[in-house]
């Protein structure tokens, strides 16, 4: 998986840097390098270091496979939205009761896909799930709902693309808590994808 490929590299990049002798700009070159991975081009416009972080910014042009109507509506999203407290965004705590349950059971259904031939460890799993930044709603309801087995074309009948660009960071990180991502993961997170694009 891309995991496993990238890992590596990554450690062999910081080993480099660490023995380096210029650094600041073997580091600018290499964050360029990383975001190229992803197919973002981006351009280091500061680095400094200081209380045992990196501090980098950047100036990012249109990713590669980036649709241009969708990047022009994020740089007119961005220009308008004013400060982030301003700007509206979706949050579960939005949701209707139905839109809650569609979002938990669709989680559940990553969760379950993830490991078919194990049982859940709740236990371990709810620590996981809250660094996630879920409410504990929404951990309480994906609780209940791995207690049924889900069906990922029953999910996504009806899935409102507000549901599915709030629920897909989140899938992805449940999919990406054994450092992999199966067939069924991958179908889920791209039929999430999908269902976004309508909004």
């Amino acid at each position: 998986m891309l995991s496993q490929i990238v890992r590596p590299m990554v450690q062999t990049q910081i080993r480099l840097l660490a023995n380096s002798r210029a650094t600041r700009p073997t580091m600018v070159s290499t964050v360029a390098h990383w975001l190229g991975f992803l197919g973002v081009r981006a351009q280091v416009t500061h680095l400094d270091a200081g209380a045992g972080k990196i501090h980098i910014s950047i100036s990012v042009d249109k990713p590669e496979g980036c649709d241009a109507h969708d990047w022009q509506q994020i740089l007119c999203n961005l220009d308008t939205a004013g400060t982030e407290a301003d700007a509206v965004t979706t949050s579960p705590a939005d949701f209707t009761p139905q839109q809650k349950s569609k979002m938990q059971r669709l989680l559940a259904y990553l969760i379950q896909v993830g490991n078919p031939d194990q049982p859940v460890n709740w236990e371990r799993l709810q620590p996981q799930l809250q660094t996630f930044g879920l409410p504990e709603e929404t951990i309480l309801g994906i609780r209940s709902a791995l207690k049924v087995p889900q069906s990922l074309d029953d999910l996504l009948e009806g899935l409102d693309p507000d549901v599915a660009a709030v629920a897909l960071p989140k899938a992805v990180s449940i999919a990406m808590l054994d450092r992999e991502v199966n067939v069924s993961e991958d179908q889920a997170l791209m039929s999430l994808l999908k269902a976004m694009k309508h909004r």
